[in-house]
């Protein structure tokens, strides 16, 4: 296969959604979204694996990629929905955190044009040493933020799908084309030590 090919792409593919998970990873644990971090920790896990097959010609391995790429856009669906309050959902929810605690995006405190102002609460009884934190002046809600990060991996996902079907058929068929010429196939090397075998034994009998 060449160098402009499926494999080609499917390669750069890999490495552009290796590199957005890490990015994303870090701004996940950032904003301490334990389910997140989990699924992207497993997802760089496959990506790599799927790296390693198209590059090493595993059909196996990149197959198993294929699948998970199903699996993350449902994931990164779920996430949207999640984010737009869709289907009873609300962004507000420990959902992410695992109800450990009351985190929420980083991006919610920390998006362009936001301002994040605190606020003394020790004059109310029972809430010393506690402050209130406002955030105000975002250019972009935090939520739009994380949809359009679940929606750029959507999209990459489902090329690196097609991509991946791709060259899983184009490996299958270069390794039967390779079979049907007789790359591991012993009975030529019979014919080849037939002749002579033959030939010794009726210049014996002679």
């Amino acid at each position: 296969m060449g160098c402009c090919t499926g494999r080609c792409t499917l390669i750069f593919l890999c490495t552009l959604q290796l590199l957005a998970a890490l990015e994303r990873q870090v701004f996940d644990f950032l904003g301490y979204q334990w389910a997140p971090i989990l699924a992207n920790f497993l997802h760089i896990i496959i990506v790599i694996l799927g790296l390693f097959g198209t590059i090493q010609y595993r059909p196996r391995y990149i197959v198993v990629y294929a699948i998970w790429t199903a699996v993350w856009v449902t994931w990164n669906i779920f996430i949207i929905c999640f984010y737009l309050e869709v289907g009873g959902l609300s962004k507000d929810s420990e959902l992410l955190t695992f109800n450990i605690s009351r985190h929420q995006s980083w991006w919610s405190e920390n998006g362009p044009g936001c301002v994040r102002k605190e606020a003394s609460m020790s004059g109310l009884k029972g809430l010393d040493n506690h402050s209130y934190i406002s955030v105000i002046g975002c250019a972009l809600e935090y939520r739009y933020i994380e949809v359009m990060h679940s929606s750029f991996q959507i999209l990459i996902a489902l090329v690196g799908f097609v991509y991946a079907c791709y060259v899983v058929s184009v490996f299958t068929e270069e390794e039967d084309s390779f079979d049907f010429i007789g790359g591991f196939d012993p009975f030529p090397l019979y014919h080849v030590n037939e002749k002579p075998t033959n030939l010794l034994f009726k210049q014996t009998y002679l």
